[in-house]
């Protein structure tokens, strides 16, 4: 019997459109003779909808057509099952039975959905979810905490100061004297939870600090600042597994990451010639990255621990950098649900793309076999003891 696999994109995030790009791709390399493939698109307004056109790429040059053309739906528990349900319910005779889901595929990129948001809706629903629970979820799309936990598990990060929108709105010389200070120039400054480089910019003087500082505090109520390395060089590698086993990808380079790779750069830069974006996988890069094999161990071993540190599950891509004044290698940032899902840092070390979502798909399924050994009640109710009235303190009647 096939494995119902819904795969889940889109949401309320800048993200939005790589989120789709990344989503439809993976989609084409699920194992059909193993799963059964539906699709939820979730609208920028947070609806959710299902359909035949769903799952066409070319169906998204025109999302108000699209809609017309979906089913809305909603999620709901039915005896133990999560079904897709048409939504607003219709009673009609001869209905279409619910889709039955065995296993989300969430393929979310940034804010409202990465970020723990939405695997705390599934986790509520009762439905298994490939990829981070909550909690790494929500560490691996903050800046700031993600520091903080890489920092506390020994990991080489560069320091970092936040600042809130207000503190910069009510006095904006006092923080860029502070900036100043701590890190003088150039610094780079960064939305503390967005991904795929929105919102960050690198200031060389006081006059370009004030105007990266308004740009970042655009997408995010904080922003993180950090002095940048001049002499750069940028690592990524990817980790498949769950915080008991994993493994690393390749290496590999960006091969225009002499400074800050922008967003157009990630995901526009291969669609001029061809008309199609295909996300992260267009990028210009070089696999395997040319470092010495020291440096390939010291990344690769950094990268699993990061992902173990924060809770990893499924698979993740860990980005470093080396500052090649000292040759010294620090962790930049994990992304929890890459772009392309970080494919591409694979087939170098023999595992394809439907090997990889097959292994997330068993790993999300055997995270909701373990939670199912969890005691999450008592059989003693406290409130049987209670009097359904309140005393006038507010306190339970006796």
């Amino acid at each position: 019997m096939k494995i119902n696999v819904a795969v889940m994109f889109g949401g309320k995030s800048v993200e939005h459109e790589i989120s789709v790009i990344s989503a439809l791709q993976a989609a084409e390399s699920l194992d059909r003779d193993k799963y059964e493939v539906s699709f939820i698109y979730i609208s920028k307004q947070g609806k959710m909808y299902t359909g035949e056109e769903i799952g066409k790429i070319e169906s998204y040059k025109n999302i108000d057509a699209l809609l017309k053309k979906s089913k809305q739906i909603i999620l709901t528990n039915e005896a133990g099952r999560v079904v897709m349900t048409e939504y607003p319910l219709k009673l009609r005779f001869g209905k279409k039975p619910d889709t039955v889901i065995d296993v989300v595929l969430p393929i979310v990129h940034g804010t409202n959905v990465e970020d723990g948001t939405l695997q705390g809706y599934l986790k509520t629903l009762g439905v298994p979810f490939a990829g981070c629970d909550v909690l790494a979820s929500a560490v691996g799309m903050d800046k700031h905490v993600m520091k903080l936990v890489f920092r506390e598990a020994g990991i080489p990060v560069l320091e970092s100061k936040c600042f809130l929108k207000t503190d910069f709105v009510d006095n904006e010389q006092t923080v860029i004297s502070e900036i100043e200070s701590a890190f003088g120039y150039p610094v780079i400054c960064k939305p503390v939870n967005l991904g795929s480089s929105v919102g960050i910019s690198k200031a060389n003087n006081q006059e370009e600090l004030a105007e990266v500082l308004e740009l970042a505090f655009q997408f995010a109520p904080t922003v993180l600042v950090e002095r940048a390395i001049t002499s750069l060089r940028e690592i990524n590698c990817a980790v498949l597994g769950d915080i008991y086993e994993a493994e690393a990808s390749e290496c590999e380079e960006p091969l225009n990451a002499t400074d800050i790779l922008s967003y157009e750069d990630k995901y526009l830069a291969g669609s001029k010639s061809s008309g199609a974006s295909k996300g992260m996988a267009s990028l210009s890069r070089k696999i395997p990255a040319d470092i010495s094999a020291e440096q390939r161990e010291l990344i690769r071993s950094m990268a699993v621990k990061a992902f173990k540190a924060i809770g990893g599950n499924g698979v993740a891509r860990i980005d470093f950098m080396i500052d090649t004044a000292d040759n010294t290698v620090y962790l930049n940032e994990i992304n929890t649900i890459p772009g392309s899902l970080a494919f591409y840092l694979w087939k170098p070390v023999g595992v394809s793309y439907p090997q990889l979502l097959d292994r997330m798909i068993r790993l999300a399924l055997k995270r909701a076999r373990e939670e199912e050994d969890i005691v999450y009640s008592f059989d003693s109710n406290v409130l049987d003891n209670c009097n359904p009235g309140f005393s006038k303190s507010g306190k339970f009647g006796k």
